[in-house]
């Protein structure tokens, strides 16, 4: 199984080749390059690793939740080479992708989503060494979370270090380490993105759609002074 994966939903640009369980991938903290970086670095990928693009299974892309210009432009871009190969898409969430890569068994993925809240899911690990989501992921205010039972999560993601940490301090009793620095890589996107096209867990280009968690997208003058007067 070969599949291309994009995850551009943070300030982390990068692109992966999985190639039956070997990876490669290119990754760079780019905010504002991820248009210029993404189709380059996915034809030097599949050049290096002889890897035609005829020859790819499916195309897979991290749908969010995430910085909502990330995550149209990885789902754009993902349509865009799946409509002209005539190939499926494996949307995969980018929290699960940033909790793959967490150490332990149970771990909390928060993603910074400005407006003075976070992107939320908790995840736990299987045997097979992938995750699975336990429960809905959520948009909240980080100090409105609520804590998990167990002691031995462990926090992932800028979401810990959002409003001066206030995920970590609702979330003290649970928590057993966190990683504010940790961002979703494609490299792990790319298992998951297996492992759902395996169980046939894939979508027509057509109808992806990005997970946001939000529809408003801009704060008015006196939302962004009460953010700012909580902070």
């Amino acid at each position: 199984m070969k599949l291309l994966a994009i995850e551009t939903a943070t300030e982390a640009c990068s692109v992966a080749l999985w190639d039956y369980g070997a990876v490669r991938e290119r990754f760079e903290i780019a905010p504002r390059r991820h248009t210029e970086l993404v189709l380059p670095w996915a034809d030097a990928l599949l050049a290096e690793s002889g890897v035609a693009k005829s020859q790819l299974d499916a195309i897979a892309v991290g749908r969010g939740p995430g910085a909502f210009t990330g995550v149209r432009l990885a789902i754009a871009i993902a349509q865009g080479i799946a409509l002209a190969l005539d190939r499926p898409i494996v949307p995969v969430s980018t929290l699960a992708t940033l909790a793959l890569r967490a150490p332990g068994q149970r771990i909390l993925a928060g993603i910074d989503a400005r407006m003075g809240e976070v992107y939320l899911g908790a995840f736990e690990r299987n045997e097979e060494g992938l995750i699975a989501p336990c429960g809905d992921e959520q948009l909240l205010r980080p100090d409105a979370a609520q804590p998990l039972s167990g002691a031995d999560w462990v926090g992932v993601g800028s979401g810990f270090s959002a409003r001066d940490r206030a995920l970590v301090r609702a979330l003290d009793s649970c928590l057993a380490s966190t990683d504010v620095q940790a961002l979703p890589h494609a490299a792990d996107l790319a298992p998951l993105a297996a492992h759902a096209f395996a169980q046939g867990r894939v979508l027509a280009p057509e109808r992806v759609e990005p997970a946001y968690l939000r529809d408003k997208v801009a704060l008015t003058l006196a939302e962004q002074a009460a953010a700012r007067d909580g902070d």
